[in-house]
């Protein structure tokens, strides 16, 4: 009898910690902390005021790049997986459009449900609303029990639909603006248009992983070529049947999808061989590995740094030297891990090289309006961050990071939208929300405040994935 396959708990620790971060990054009190705490382009250099002219990226500017790698690490699982259950193509693809429908649909709800969308300033009646939102979406998107009647699911989640479309239609959001398809959470868009053409991408390549790196620099070039208004590639960037659910321009997040797809495939392959050899990674030369972990996160740490100080030469030349010492420690880890951290190594150097390489092109690397270098950094950084995340989550099982990350990575629509439509429509209607304005006094009480709201976020998370609600789309 064939074992089920082991869960990455390292892929799910990921996403985990790209929601949470974003959660976090979201909830810190604005004006308050120092330049580094916020996207590069809005920060106190900028009086606040977003400007691209700025140039460097900090922890903020990670974790939607983040989030995106670890979905296109998750096609092998999920897409993968059915088809070498022998489920059919067509099947498949009817999962893959019936997915990008229901992202899209919360795209549009959540944005919908906000309270700040609904009134201008925000009062109880918003409030309100945002927690039947919230409460209606469970219905909507969640898992049913396996011994409910296909019937009696189709049912409630038709009634549920029904009610929030009613309920939508019929409300004046702020400013006197109606219901509109073409209002949605821009973050959540780009999701399901990555969720769509990442999906078909991985499963027309799912034999020949080389292919889908021939596609990037067609997509490159039909990125380039459109910035000619006279140009056939001007014209396709700029046909939109159907701007509210897709443009062309959030192709561009396919350089960041598609490395994940290949980290996804290296993490399968390592967890199928550990399977099939009925053993646990070993935790061999303890010290190379403790070490393998580390190497990474100084990474990550020197690049912001140097990238948002824009002391490019110092940047490059400890990148290199950093990686030269990952590289030095490879030889003493043997067997299926050195395979997998290898390859994750050598793509994960070449992309972050091949980003500082572009670094000085569109100016500098920048996350809104994103440039080539942002991509190539980003993705090389999440690859060789995918490192520490396999060590710490699958070969030492540190339960105290995986078990709230994996909480966050397996729920991540209810821990994305919680603390908008649950945790903050409860704190104004306690009048707890009061309190609040203690944490305006200064960087590390503004700092705390998004701790407190990332921390609510988590336990309700928790609270329902433990007891198997689980948001599907």
């Amino acid at each position: 009898m064939k074992k089920e396959q082991k869960r990455a708990l390292s892929l799910d620790a990921l996403r985990g910690y790209s929601i949470l971060t974003m959660v976090l990054s979201s909830g810190i009190v604005f004006g308050v902390l120092p330049a580094w705490m916020y996207h590069a382009q809005e920060g106190p250099r900028s009086n606040f005021l977003f400007d691209e002219s700025f140039y460097g990226i900090t922890w903020v500017d990670l974790v939607f790049p983040f989030f995106l790698f670890a979905m296109g690490a998750a096609f092998p699982f999920s897409i993968g997986s059915k088809l070498e259950k022998g489920i059919s193509r067509r099947q498949v693809l009817k999962d893959i459009l019936l997915r990008f429908f229901r992202l899209i649909v919360f795209a549009v709800v959540c944005q919908h449900l906000y309270p700040f969308f609904i009134s201008s300033p925000q009062n109880v009646h918003s409030w309100l609303m945002a927690l039947v939102g919230f409460g209606l979406l469970f219905p909507m998107f969640m898992r049913f029990p396996a011994q409910w009647p296909k019937r009696i699911q189709l049912s409630v989640r038709t009634i549920a639909y029904a009610v929030m479309l009613w309920m939508l239609l019929t409300v004046t959001y702020a400013n006197g603006k109606p219901f509109s398809l073409y209002d949605s959470n821009i973050i959540l868009l780009v999701l399901a248009n990555m969720a769509l053409f990442g999906s078909l991408i991985y499963m027309a390549t799912i034999n020949h992983r080389l292919c889908r790196i021939a596609i990037l620099p067609i997509l490159m070039g039909l990125m380039l070529g459109s910035k000619s208004e006279a140009s056939w590639n001007h014209f396709v960037f700029e046909f939109t049947p159907v701007g509210w659910a897709y443009k062309m321009v959030y192709l561009k997040y396919l350089f960041i999808v598609i490395p994940g797809m290949f980290a996804g495939d290296f993490l399968k392959d390592w967890l199928q061989s550990q399977q099939a050899n009925d053993k646990e990674a070993t935790t061999d030369h303890h010290i190379y590995i403790v070490g393998l972990a580390i190497m990474p996160v100084l990474l990550m740490i020197l690049n912001l740094y140097g990238l948002y100080t824009r002391s490019l030469l110092f940047n490059l030349s400890g990148t290199i030297i950093l990686l030269a010492l990952l590289w030095r420690l490879l030889p003493h880890v043997g067997g299926e891990n050195h395979k997998l951290w290898s390859r994750l190594f050598w793509a994960g150097a070449y992309l972050l090289l091949l980003g500082l390489v572009f670094e000085a092109y569109e100016g500098g690397v920048r996350k809104s309006s994103s440039t080539y270098s942002y991509y190539f950094i980003t993705s090389g950084l999440a690859l060789l961050l995918f490192i520490t995340f396999t060590i710490v989550c699958d070969i030492y099982h540190c339960k105290w990071i995986t078990l709230p990350l994996g909480y966050a990575g397996q729920n991540p629509m209810i821990a994305y939208i919680s603390t908008q439509l649950l945790v903050m429509p409860v704190l104004n209607l306690t009048g707890l929300v009061a309190f609040m304005k203690y944490f305006e006094q200064n960087a590390w009480l503004g700092f705390l405040q998004g701790v407190i709201l990332t921390a609510a976020a988590l336990l309700v998370t928790a609270f329902f994935t433990k007891r198997g609600c689980f948001w599907r789309t």
